[in-house]
C-alpha cells in the first residue's frame, strides 16, 4: 500500500500496524495529536518541524501536538503508529503524568531514540498487544483498557529516555538542559543569549560552551532554531499576517523579522508562505 501520509489523527486514541508500508513524498501537516512512531524496520526520510530524520529501525519517534510532520523521501515503514490526545490521556492512571510531561512538553529534546537491542526486545510486544486490544470488538472498559496498555509504554519509554542520558547526569548538563527548558518556554519573550545566561547564573560564553557540548551548536544558533520553527509554523498553518507574526514572536518591526527570516531561510517570510502554501489539520 503507498501513501503520503501516516494515519488520520482525527480519534483521540488510535493505533496502527505498518508492515513494509510505503510512503511517498508529500506536503507536511500540522499534528493534531500526540504521536509515537515505533519503527522495527525500515528505509527513508522524515522530517519534523525543520529537521530530517534517516529511518534505519530500532527507532521511537515522539512527537507532540502542533509539530509538523512529512515524509520527506519516498520511506518503508514496519512497526506502529499510535496517536492520542489529552483528553485520552486523561484516562490514564495520574502515576504516568509525569512520564507523559518528560516526554511531550518538549519533544524536541526526545525527538528521536535509537534502541539497544534488549529495549527494542522488550517493547515490542508492548506495541503488539496494545495494537491487538484495539482491533477486538469494542466493550465498556476498552478505552480505560488501551489507556492502562498505553501508560505501561509511556513508562518504558521514559525509563529508556532516563538510561540513555545517565551518562549526562553531571552539573553541567542539567544547566544546558535548565537552558533547553527557558528556551522552549521564553523563546518568543527574549532571543538573547545574555538574557538566559543571567537566569542561569552563569556567563554567556559559559552557556555558549555548554550548548556546543551537548548540541553541537552554540546558544544563538539553538535560540534562532526555535525561533525559526515557529515562524514557519505560523506561516504555513496560519492566516495570520507577516507583521503580526513578527509581533508575536517579539520582533521591533516586520522589517527586522523579514531580515532575520531571509537570513536563516534564504527567501523572505511571503515568499515561503506562498511556496509552500497553508495546510491546516
Amino acid at each position: 500500500m503507498v501513501s503520503n501520509q501516516m494515519i488520520s489523527n482525527e480519534e483521540n486514541f488510535s493505533i496502527c500496524g505498518h508492515e513494509n508500508k510505503v510512503f511517498v513524498p508529500g506536503p507536511p501537516f500540522r499534528l493534531s495529536c500526540n504521536r509515537i512512531l515505533f519503527i522495527q524496520d525500515g528505509s527513508g526520510v522524515i522530517k519534523i518541524d525543520d529537521y530530517a530524520f534517516d529511518i534505519c529501525g530500532y527507532q521511537i519517534f515522539l512527537m507532540a501536538k502542533d509539530q509538523a510532520f512529512q515524509v520527506q523521501k519516498r520511506s518503508v515503514i514496519t512497526g506502529y503508529e499510535l496517536n492520542f490526545d489529552e483528553f485520552f490521556w486523561e484516562k490514564a492512571p495520574a502515576s504516568a503524568s509525569n512520564c507523559k510531561s518528560v516526554l511531550f512538553d518538549n519533544a524536541a529534546v526526545n525527538q528521536l531514540l535509537q534502541l539497544e537491542q534488549c529495549d527494542y526486545d522488550e517493547i515490542a510486544p508492548m506495541f503488539r498487544t496494545i495494537w491487538l486490544e484495539d482491533r477486538k470488538t469494542d466493550y465498556v472498559n476498552k478505552p480505560d483498557a488501551l489507556a492502562a496498555y498505553l501508560k505501561i509504554i509511556m513508562i518504558k519509554i521514559a525509563n529508556i529516555t532516563a538510561a540513555l542520558k545517565k551518562g549526562f547526569d553531571s552539573y553541567e548538563y542539567r544547566q544546558y538542559r535548565r537552558f533547553y527548558d527557558l528556551l522552549h518556554k521564553d523563546f518568543m519573550v527574549s532571543h538573547e543569549v545574555e538574557r538566559y545566561a543571567e537566569t542561569l547564573n552563569i556567563s554567556p560564553r559559559k552557556l555558549t560552551s555548554l550548548c556546543k557540548r551537548y548540541s553541537g551548536k552554540g546558544a544563538k544558533e539553538l535560540i534562532n532554531r526555535q525561533l525559526m520553527v515557529e515562524a514557519k509554523r505560523s506561516l504555513q498553518f496560519s492566516s495570520s499576517p507577516v507583521k503580526d507574526i513578527a509581533f508575536r514572536l517579539r520582533f521591533a518591526s516586520p522589517e527586522q523579522f523579514s531580515h532575520f527570516f531571509k537570513k536563516n531561510a534564504a527567501q523572505s517570510p511571503q515568499h515561503y508562505r506562498n511556496t509552500l502554501g497553508k495546510i491546516d489539520m
